[in-house]
């Protein structure tokens, strides 16, 4: 059954003239801007009991009362799936996502995912969106993420992402051998053409990944990216678009790139390493209710650290040969 939210608060004098939409979104901050619109404009957000528009202003001094139903949200199954958790209090969950791990339900995946999980561990998370998850990763990238246990710290989350203000640090192994860092501005969009695909479009929406170099190989670098935004796919996309694909990538990667001579071990790891080579290594966030610094770090995952492995010995080995 939905639950029924009752609040009550009264205007400031000092938000007179404003529009009722801001001034409830300041009464009301733990729930988002879009749920409270949607209430006003179904009736159940009221000024001294009287339905208004989201425009109209206040005058000062009104008592605004919401009663309003918050179905349930995410009606998926919960399932007795393992996490690796990094960080928990009552407010979120950080948890460390291996690869080969679906994050919503969708076609192909009704269960098995993260959300399943998630609601197995914690079923109040039913009530939020998307059970409380606020970004996510995809299947075969693996590492930290965030997700909210009350619709204060979601809205706060939401908003930070929005603000550009969470941390997030990446490792990807990608082809070639690079000579410096830099950074990827380029938009992105759904591709034309292929709609599992996402391509650097110049009616794309802004896109932004810094990258460094963490440790470079004969024929490939290990990179350290940073999102600045954070669109589907933006890692791959941007990396593959720089003509420098991310290992193992099975939609923006391209032929298999070996190092000259390289060994049969160095050639089998790399013909066999079938997921990209990303990892979601650091996130970083306000905490939205203590307002301290959170900071999470998941470890690089073993087929990732062995694949650096192979690629640090083929250097080494090649550097043994030509003294």
């Amino acid at each position: 059954m939905p639950d029924t939210i009752l609040l009550e608060a009264r205007v400031p004098d000092t938000c007179a003239g404003r529009r009722f939409d801001a001034v409830i979104a300041e009464l009301f901050p733990e729930h988002s801007r879009s749920r409270l619109a949607g209430w006003i404009k179904a009736g159940q957000a009221r000024l001294d009991g009287r339905e208004a528009r989201p425009r109209d202003p206040v005058r000062g001094g009104e008592l605004v009362t919401v009663e309003a139903e918050i179905g349930i949200a995410t009606d998926a199954p919960a399932e007795d799936i393992a996490l690796d958790v990094l960080y928990e209090d009552a407010d979120v969950i950080v948890i460390d996502k291996p690869a080969g791990l679906v994050v919503h339900p969708g076609a192909g995946n009704p269960a098995g995912t993260l959300v399943n999980a998630l609601l197995h561990r914690d079923p109040s998370l039913s009530a939020l969106p998307r059970a409380g998850i606020v970004h996510r990763l995809d299947k075969d990238t693996s590492g930290v993420m965030v997700v909210a246990r009350t619709l204060q710290a979601h809205t706060a989350l939401v908003d930070q992402l929005s603000a550009r203000q969470v941390h997030r640090q990446y490792l990807a192994v990608v082809v070639g051998a690079l000579v410096s860092g830099g950074t990827a501005n380029a938009p992105i969009d759904r591709h034309p053409r292929d709609r599992l695909r996402m391509a650097v479009r110049e009616d794309g929406k802004e896109a932004v990944t810094h990258f460094r170099l963490r440790e470079r190989f004969r024929a490939h670098t290990l990179l350290e990216c940073r999102l600045e935004t954070g669109r589907t796919h933006q890692i791959r996309v941007h990396m593959a678009h720089l003509k420098h694909p991310i290992v193992g990538d099975p939609l923006y990667g391209g032929p298999l790139k070996l190092p000259r001579g390289a060994s049969e071990e160095t050639v089998a790891m790399l013909r066999g390493f079938k997921r990209q080579a990303l990892h979601a290594e650091t996130l970083e966030f306000v905490h939205p209710v203590s307002g301290e610094p959170v900071r999470c770090t998941a470890p690089v995952p073993a087929d990732l650290r062995a694949l650096v492995d192979a690629l640090r010995t083929d250097l080494r080995e090649h550097e043994e040969r030509g003294r």
